[in-house]
Parts: structure tokens; sequence; C-alpha cells
């Protein structure tokens, strides 16, 4: 299973991924490359770190959204790989219609939350402000509706009575570093996820 990792930011999640390769835990899957949307971001050191192509992509203009050129050099850059997945690890652009379509059912997502409680920006924060025990996180299908495709598997976080936002987000980062690698493990084996 080949699979491009798409991210905005620091890569941690991608490179949880990267190192459950190296160490053998990533079933049939292995992956082909890193696309980022921010040249700065540190997602792409990434690639010289473990031997993967890593390059920024230029996504347009906009901030959250890609301009109708931008989605093309995407959706053409990544059909180039030839990928049985696409990671959404930390890519901060909603995608349209169009860029779903031409990966029908390939394109997965991690979400800070155990969707569909608190989608999009903030899970972590959205969670501790409004003072729910228990938490999470979500890998799930990439549909139209932002953090709303379907489920494929999920990890609950408890929060303690003694967490601040900052443990709160490590312990949640912890979970999916741990959640985002199995499931693409097991979908490339074909097991069950739930």
């Amino acid at each position: 299973m080949r699979l491009v990792i798409l991210g905005s930011g620091r890569g941690s999640n991608a490179e949880a991924i990267l190192r459950a390769q190296q160490a053998g835990r990533l079933g049939r899957a292995k992956v082909g490359q890193i696309f980022s949307d921010k040249p700065d971001a540190p997602i792409l050191e990434l690639g010289t770190r473990f031997g993967v192509p890593a390059r920024w992509l230029d996504p347009g203009p906009f901030k959250t959204k890609f301009d109708e050129a931008g989605e093309a050099r995407y959706i053409d850059a990544i059909r180039g790989c030839a990928p049985d997945l696409v990671v959404l690890a930390g890519f901060m652009r909603i995608l349209r219609p169009r860029f779903i379509d031409e990966f029908p059912r390939q394109i997965i997502n991690l979400h800070p939350s155990l969707l569909p409680s608190f989608p999009g920006l903030d899970g972590i924060g959205q969670a501790w402000r409004r003072g729910v025990k228990i938490t999470g996180c979500t890998v799930h299908y990439v549909t139209a509706e932002v953090d709303g495709g379907p489920i494929i598997d999920q990890t609950a976080v408890r929060i303690d009575p003694a967490d601040t936002p900052e443990t709160l987000e490590a312990k949640v980062h912890a979970a999916e570093h741990a959640l985002l690698p199995a499931v693409i493990a097991r979908l490339s084996e074909g097991r069950p996820l739930r």
C-alpha cells in the first residue's frame, strides 16, 4: 500500500507514521511522498531524516482552501504518486468535492476529538472549555462535510482533575501517534477496523 502524507505543521503525526514504518509496525504500507502547503513547515524536514521525498506545493493565495490552480497542482502531484491512501496529518486546508472525488475512499484524516463531538479547529481546546471528562482522537474517511466522514477508529482519552490544557494536549497527541499508524497498518492488511 503506497501512502502520500499531506501536512501543514510540525509533522508529529507524520513522524509517528514514519517511525512505525521504520520499526516494521506499518503493515504493508509504505510512505512514498510528503507534501506540505507551507514552504517552511517542519514536516518537510522529515523527508531528509527518513529518506522520503518531501516537498512544498503552492496551494494558492487562500489560507484554508485551495484556489483552482492550487487544487489542480495537488491532484496532479498526488495522482503522479499513484497512492492507495492519502493521509491528512495536520493538513489545515478544506478539501472540495472535486479533490475528494479524485481519490474516492482513499483519503483519511486524523482529528483531535471523539467525533462527532468538537469538529473543526481546536478540537482539544473545545473539549477542555466544554468541561467534558473524556475526549480523544478519531481517524475518519474524508468527505465534503468537514470532519463528518465515516469513522474508521477512535481512541478515548480521560481528562483528569489534575490535567491542564497542556497536559491534555500531550495526552491526545500521544493517543494520535499510536492510533494513526495502527489504522494504516490494519487498512494495509485488510484487517477489521472495529
